[in-house]
């Protein structure tokens, strides 16, 4: 792929296109993002390749610079971003969708999928706030996991799972938050469930 990042520089140059300006066709926020990925320090899926060369002007086969091979290039699987998930709303019928977010096919296999845009900073340095967590939905998870809960009929959460014979608790990265807990009769009278793990961070810089 480093081929891909040197074809994205060259034909920046041969455009006469600033970083800047490259980067605003392309959905990034300022040339510090075209500077990593011409230095190939960053990781683009196929949607954001689509994007580069369409605004250089040329087709995504090209800029990878791969020939007839380029069909072999694994394609993503789109799934929605969802600003926020209210506790008893199936995923698939929540409309607060604010994005969409590529997987590889093989996790997409593994399960059903969805972004998540974390809010606050419960879990920081490791998720900060504005953060995109990739989730694979599932009732249940193991100690370590790092899940996405519902509490008291509210909007869910992002923290760790700590399970023990007596409840659960739910843990923030942030020293500043109390860990939640909860007793095995809490879990179903307030109730508590989770509804995913997450499996992927995505940071936009």
């Amino acid at each position: 792929m480093l081929e891909l990042y040197k074809n994205i520089k060259r034909l920046r140059e041969e455009k006469g296109l600033s970083q800047d300006a490259l980067a605003r066709l392309t959905g990034y926020t300022d040339r510090s993002s075209i500077t990593k990925i011409e230095k190939g320090q960053v990781d683009l899926q196929q949607s954001k390749i689509e994007l580069f060369a369409k605004a250089l002007g040329t087709t995504s086969r090209e800029l990878v610079g791969w020939n007839d091979n380029y069909s072999s290039f694994s394609k993503g699987v789109t799934i929605n971003v969802l600003g926020r998930v209210a506790a008893g709303i199936p995923i698939e019928a929540i409309e607060n969708i604010i994005d969409t977010e590529e997987i590889t096919e093989e996790l997409a296999r593994t399960g059903d999928f969805f972004g998540l845009q974390i809010h606050g900073d419960s879990m920081i340095p490791n998720i900060c706030d504005g953060d995109v967590v990739i989730v694979r939905q599932q009732e249940d998870a193991e100690t370590g996991d790092i899940v996405i809960a519902t509490v008291n009929g509210t909007d869910a959460t992002c923290k760790r799972l700590r399970k023990y014979k007596d409840g659960i608790e739910l843990i923030a990265n942030n020293p500043s938050y109390d860990p939640l807990d909860f007793s095995n009769q809490e879990i179903i009278d307030k109730p508590v469930k989770i509804i995913g793990k997450v499996v992927e961070l995505r940071r936009k810089f």
